[in-house]
């Protein structure tokens, strides 16, 4: 998304641009150029579509209004993907029997199907295509994948929970059914996922993203199918929200967007006057001089030479790789930071995504703005902005010790404790719901009904606890009685429960958490400015968009993409109950918390280490170039057939004039 666009720096109090002439002795002349105005400019200056380019819509050619409508793009693009996708993954869970695995497949298969298109476009970009454009038909394109994310709610039935499902205990048979014919889970679901969308980072889209979904998931999912819920609350581990809402609102906002963008020219006015001036400082032995010859990159056929350059340059590559750990890490708490925060402190799926988005979205706002101004104040170059990145992952490592604040596990009978009426008060040593008190009950685990004891106990359900009577309460929340499993003497002889999920015990570590979260995303986003800035100034000017979808696809490969897979199995090994249907393991009811946490630190930690590692190495292999001039070919290729040389200035000494007549950019 850097086509180029004017910039204030270059403009007198006046207006006028500059463009630098001919001298003589290596000295810059700047004598003021026309003024290039978007309405006289050339068909191929002016915005519009086809022979549509009336005058009144060039008000909006210039950077200004470019970069409104590219901030536009990224919104909605931050919105669906790095926040709604975000927020619905547990819901998705819950609504379609998913375990957390094929959750980190489902937030992986984007990035494949973005990594693929990256490379071929960004060549194209690079060479003459017309970044608008290219632009315009990603923004369309996100719109139909944000369509067609939604697409699995309005395909599938109703969502089945269990409710009016009776489920106490009756001895003699009465068992819990369920017709297994329908299935609406894995295989279905995954088919809507071929289509990728166009995956970008920006940090207002995610905030609204986080915030909306969040409050959409207290809305029930099937609100228009005469399905209210009204027998759960948010509170209710089997309650899903209206997760898919967000994603249909996102689409018509993309293909609005999409149709301005299609309208913008090849490149603003007074574009090539801001690229004469730019310095290199492309790593010594990055190709700069085959690159930047006037016929280097018009065709497809230099495309194998211009990616084995950069493939050849070894800090742009370490870069990659130091950048690809962290973006394992990252994506891996933005797909499942909400969940975490879920089960560790026993939050609604709705308020534990605010939560984690209240957290995230500032820290990294500061972050951004952070690490921009520690390279405009320090003056970085590239090795300093590879430090920068090395510094920010060192205070990481630290912060990343936040994963062991959680709180202490809910009782639940049968998983964390012994059931209170058996002989012994030990903790299972693995999950066993049955016991002698339920024994002669014919209990089922298709569907969970949250059931707490007057002991204070989680059961899975009423049968579970043993209870045989019924009744409603006045506030619609059902009483079950004579619940053989609930110890008397711990209730005063009361042996009755309710239909509901016990408070999780009180614990003030979450606050904690989320403040030293917000330390971490600081410090991790401060990265990002310096690492991109690291990036473009390590290989040749004319091979930068080439490089960005280079960079693209090994964070993708090998940092966002296997991230959530990984995280995902990591999370389904620390699950303590599953949910059985159909003779089929759905998703989880409950996980460990401390191993959940534990395996979460040390993976982050080695990942952490890693990247470190790369950004250490590609410091280390960083060779600065020899001059930092522009060369002849960049003339010819910017004013055709001109005839000024090139200043050159070695990296050790003074300036040193060819015996031609000379400019210095």
């Amino acid at each position: 998304m850097n086509f180029p666009l004017t910039m204030p720096e270059y403009e007198t109090l006046e207006g006028s641009r500059y463009r630098p002439s001919k001298t003589t002795e290596g000295e810059t002349e700047s004598q003021p150029a026309v003024e290039v105005d978007a309405a006289e400019a050339g068909d191929d200056l002016l915005c519009g579509w086809g022979s549509v380019r009336p005058a009144w819509l060039q008000i909006f050619n210039n950077s200004k209004g470019a970069l409104f409508f590219i901030c536009l793009f990224a919104f909605i693009q931050g919105t669906s993907v790095n926040g709604l996708v975000n927020v619905s993954l547990t819901s998705i869970e819950n609504r379609f029997d998913l375990p957390s695995s094929s959750l980190g497949i489902i937030k992986g298969s984007y990035d494949v199907a973005y990594s693929v298109l990256a490379l071929f476009v960004t060549y194209h970009a690079s060479t003459g295509g017309s970044k608008p454009k290219w632009l315009s038909l990603g923004v369309f394109v996100l719109g139909i994948g944000s369509l067609t994310f939604a697409i699995p709610h309005f395909v599938t039935g109703r969502y089945v929970y269990g409710a009016g499902v009776e489920d106490t205990c009756s001895a003699g048979g009465n068992t819990t059914t369920m017709d297994c014919e329908e299935n609406t889970n894995l295989s279905s679901y995954f088919y809507v996922f071929v289509l990728g969308i166009f995956y970008a980072c920006a940090f207002f889209g995610p905030a609204t993203g986080y915030f909306f979904g969040g409050k959409l998931l207290d809305i029930f999912t099937d609100i228009y199918k005469g399905n209210d819920g009204s027998e759960l609350t948010p509170d209710d581990p089997r309650w899903v929200g209206a997760w898919w809402m967000g994603f249909v609102v996102c689409a018509a906002l993309s293909w609005a967007v999409s149709f301005p963008l299609a309208g913008y020219p090849k490149e603003l006015p007074g574009a090539a006057e801001i690229n004469a001036k730019k310095r290199s400082e492309a790593h010594q032995k990055g190709g700069e001089d085959i690159v930047s010859t006037p016929d280097f990159g018009k065709t497809w056929r230099d495309f194998p030479t211009a990616l084995l350059l950069l493939l050849r340059n070894p800090t742009f590559m370490l870069i990659n790789i130091g950048g690809a750990f962290e973006a394992f890490l990252s994506a891996t708490f933005a797909a499942f930071g909400p969940k975490f925060v879920q089960m560790q402190f026993g939050q609604p799926s709705g308020r534990a995504s605010m939560l984690f988005g209240f957290a995230i979205i500032p820290g990294a706002a500061v972050g951004s703005v952070l690490g921009g101004l520690l390279m405009q104040k320090l003056k970085l170059k590239c090795p300093g902005m590879i430090k920068l990145v090395m510094i920010g992952g060192a205070l990481g490592f630290i912060l990343d010790f936040a994963l062991l604040l959680s709180c202490p596990d809910m009782p639940f009978a049968g998983v964390t404790v012994a059931y209170p009426n058996n002989s012994t008060s030990q903790i299972p040593m693995t999950t066993n719901l049955s016991d002698s008190c339920n024994a002669d009950c014919n209990c089922k685990t298709a569907f969970l009904v949250p059931t707490c004891g007057a002991d204070n106990v989680q059961y899975f359900s009423p049968c579970f606890a043993g209870c045989s009577g019924e009744s409603t309460e006045d506030n619609g929340i059902k009483r079950y009685t004579n619940c053989s499993c609930v110890s008397a003497n711990m209730t005063g002889g009361s042996q009755d429960a309710y239909e509901k999920s016990c408070p999780s015990p009180s614990c003030g570590r979450m606050s904690v958490f989320l403040f030293l979260f917000f330390l971490l995303m600081v410090v991790t986003i401060m990265e990002i400015p310096a690492a991109t800035g690291a990036t473009l100034r390590c290989v040749p000017e004319s091979q930068r968009s080439l490089a960005l979808g280079v960079q693209t696809i090994i964070l993708r490969f090998l940092g966002s993409i296997p991230g959530p897979i990984v995280f995902g199995r990591i999370i389904d090994s620390t699950c303590l109950l599953w949910q059985e249907k159909c003779g089929e393991r759905g998703s989880c009811w409950l996980y460990d918390k401390e191993s959940m946490a534990v395996k979460f630190l040390m993976v982050a930690l080695i990942w952490q280490a890693l990247s470190l590692v790369g950004f250490a190495l590609a410091l280390w292999s960083y060779k600065p170039p020899l001059n930092t001039t522009v060369t002849q070919a960049k003339l010819t290729r910017l004013y055709g057939s001109q005839e000024p040389t090139v200043t050159v200035t070695p990296s050790g000494g003074g300036a040193e004039h060819s015996s031609e007549t000379a400019t210095s950019i």
